[in-house]
């Protein structure tokens, strides 16, 4: 190759079969190899989405669901009528109804690109189960169908059928808490101290909604059961993330709305207990008091997140799901006590989470080029390699 008048031009070369010259803008040649069998542009792109798509979508299906189960609590004929009841009972029984069908069809439409993904890039599921935060978000699904199944308008708690399909989503949750919990204290790379970030808490959560579910259809043993679970690796991983290991110090700027969860854990336990109780106890009252605390600490240092807002993307979701759950719990709390203060809060928080909600569902409409990013730091296609200080 010569340089001549700052353009680069081929001398005493030929491009091989496989290969042709391309100028950019500056007149530079470049040579791209072409492979002999290369797929069409079409499935090609369509690939690459597969592979750009991850469990961390599901945000999405998490935030629909939660909103479905939260106006479906504020409707409920059985509650005391204040704050936002009655304008929750002056709609139309349709918009719950189709609420709930958007956040379902949200989450089949989600399920089946996920399927795909595992047929045709198992090589990437595989890489995001492994990874320290990919791996929490795999429980986000079964979430998801759990959050539809209490809000669904369709069936009864007693029903066969609600009980069968408590069982098709727990299961899933079974087996990964046996994974990744057994993996926290048995190897060397999992330990709780290396992999711990904000997203383990779905892992937390999980086992809460499993134990909120159970106790709605009447089974007691098994939402203790669930909940012992659940808040026991809760207790272990707050503190955990409090001490500032190296796990609790790797997420990625973009990931931080996932801080969010931090409140979220304790609201869905608050959820879970006074579903195994049937009371908003002292007990739902501590965790419900400290899940706002923790919002309040999160919200209070909007420079944390200065770097996420900077251009949208599908972590944003992830400040929608947990305040529908503190929501909830603020609902529940306003139950409880029936006081004109909890009423306040319970009308300030369902409509912060109704406009955060709103506000991200415009956002994802007006610019779905932005949905999939080639510099997605959750994307198995980038997904960090993690280093012990062993190896």
């Amino acid at each position: 190759m010569e340089t001549t008048s700052g353009t680069l031009k081929p001398c005493g070369q030929e491009l091989s079969p496989k290969g042709a010259a391309l100028a950019d803008d500056d007149g530079s040649m470049l040579k791209a190899s072409v492979a002999p069998n290369k797929p069409p542009p079409l499935l090609a792109s369509r690939f690459a989405m597969l592979t750009r798509f991850h469990a961390g979508y599901f945000r999405i299906s998490l935030a629909l669901s939660g909103q479905a189960l939260l106006w479906r609590t504020l409707s409920d004929s059985s509650t005391e009528p204040s704050a936002l009841r009655p304008v929750a009972r002056s709609l139309p029984s349709a918009a719950f109804a189709l609420l709930w069908c958007l956040a379902l069809l949200t989450l089949v439409a989600l399920c089946a690109l996920y399927a795909a993904r595992c047929v045709l890039r198992f090589p990437a599921v595989r890489a995001e189960f492994r990874h320290h935060v990919g791996m929490n978000y795999l429980f986000a699904p079964w979430i998801s169908w759990l959050l539809l199944l209490q809000a669904t308008p369709f069936l009864r708690p007693e029903a066969p059928s609600y009980h069968l399909l408590w069982w098709a989503f727990s299961l899933p949750i079974l087996v990964l808490d046996v994974k990744v919990y057994g993996q926290w204290f048995t190897r060397g790379r999992k330990f709780l101290s290396m992999v711990a970030n904000p997203a383990s808490h779905m892992t937390v959560i999980a086992n809460l909604v499993t134990a909120r579910a159970a106790a709605k259809m009447g089974w007691h043993e098994g939402a203790v059961a669930m909940f012992a679970v659940g808040a026991a690796h809760y207790l272990v991983l707050f503190v955990t993330l409090y001490q500032r290991f190296l796990g609790s110090d790797s997420l990625p700027a973009m990931l931080r709305p996932v801080f969010f969860l931090f409140f979220a854990a304790p609201s869905m336990a608050s959820l879970a207990w006074c579903s195994i109780s049937m009371s908003f106890d002292t007990g739902c009252k501590m965790l419900f008091f400290l899940s706002l605390f923790l919002f309040a600490s999160l919200v209070s240092r909007p420079t944390l997140f200065k770097r996420a807002m900077r251009r949208f993307s599908v972590a944003w979701w992830a400040y929608s799901f947990p305040l529908t759950v503190l929501a909830l719990a603020a609902a529940e709390y306003a139950e409880g006590v029936r006081e004109p203060a909890a009423n306040v809060l319970m009308l300030a928080l369902a409509v912060l989470s109704v406009i955060v909600t709103l506000a991200l569902m415009v956002f994802t409409a007006f610019r779905t080029n932005e949905l999939l990013p080639h510099d997605d730091p959750f994307s198995a296609a980038t997904l960090p390699t993690r280093r012990t200080p062993s190896s």
